[in-house]
């Protein structure tokens, strides 16, 4: 990617609370901007948003840990503390912080956590802590693939399930690549993150101190429809949004939109 307006975009490795690092990516100048990828992804999530927020902002992103180019895990890990490290790791007191699914969920628990470092929030087809998701099929087989450690199946239900605008819409092939390289890291990740403390953020919505942006695609799954409705109901003041022409990997299928939303809201 080419050098950004403010600052040359580099590449470190942040150190992890209880050792390991953390893949991470600067670029831009202006109001500082973190942002997170959901599960089984990577921060290739971000590519096509990336440019244009830097011109206006101080991007961050990374790589959660165990998923694209942070290690592996070798003991229970915490994303909200990962996510404090991150923010250390650069000196930022502040800022804002956008997320997709798995990210969006660290984020809210993060805005808990921490009210006076979060400037801004971000929720793109966000999950939220403490949700209650309704069995389904896909959920047991999800369990299943977990269970025997089939990466490729678990990368299957999630291209299914998920990108279901397919490899031919916007993006596609990204998407599909990385799920397919993160899949059998991602049941490692998991089981780590299992030790995390438990959280549960969706009854404390009215909590939420920070600007909140709910964004989700209209061919998404219909519970996270459900949950951005529920974000943007609870949490005071947020605004809502509804994306055409976007799955779950919004970021890839309609990034010029998400960029002007986003840009928008963290003016």
């Amino acid at each position: 990617m080419s050098q950004s307006a403010g600052r040359p975009l580099s590449e470190v490795h942040v150190p992890a609370p209880g050792g390991g690092r953390l893949w991470a990516e600067r670029a831009g100048s202006g109001s500082p901007v973190v942002l997170l990828h959901g599960a089984g992804m990577d921060s290739r999530l971000w590519d096509a948003v990336l440019p244009e927020l830097a011109r206006h902002h101080d991007v961050i992103r990374y790589d959660a840990r165990g998923l694209g180019r942070s290690a592996a895990p070798e003991r229970p890990f915490d994303d909200v503390e990962d996510l404090r490290a991150v923010l250390d790791h650069f000196g930022l007191a502040r800022a804002a912080l956008v997320g997709l699914s798995m990210g969006g969920e660290t984020a809210l628990d993060f805005a808990l956590a921490h009210p006076d470092r979060v400037a801004a929030l971000g929720l793109v087809g966000a999950s939220v802590s403490g949700h209650d998701w309704p069995p389904s099929p896909e959920t047991t087989a999800y369990a299943e693939a977990r269970r025997r450690g089939d990466g490729a199946a678990l990368a299957g239900l999630e291209l299914s399930v998920w990108a279901g605008m397919g490899r031919a819409a916007p993006g596609g092939e990204l998407i599909a690549a990385m799920v397919e390289e993160n899949a059998a890291r991602r049941i490692v990740s998991e089981h780590f993150l299992g030790g995390a403390p438990a959280r549960s953020a969706e009854p404390r919505l009215g909590e939420v101190a920070a600007p909140a942006l709910v964004v989700h695609g209209d061919r998404d799954h219909p519970e996270i429809a459900a949950i951005a409705q529920r974000l943007a109901a609870g949490i005071p003041g947020a605004r809502g949004h509804l994306v055409p022409a976007a799955d779950h990997y919004l970021p890839l299928r309609t990034p010029e939109r998400l960029t002007e939303l986003l840009l928008a809201h963290l003016a």
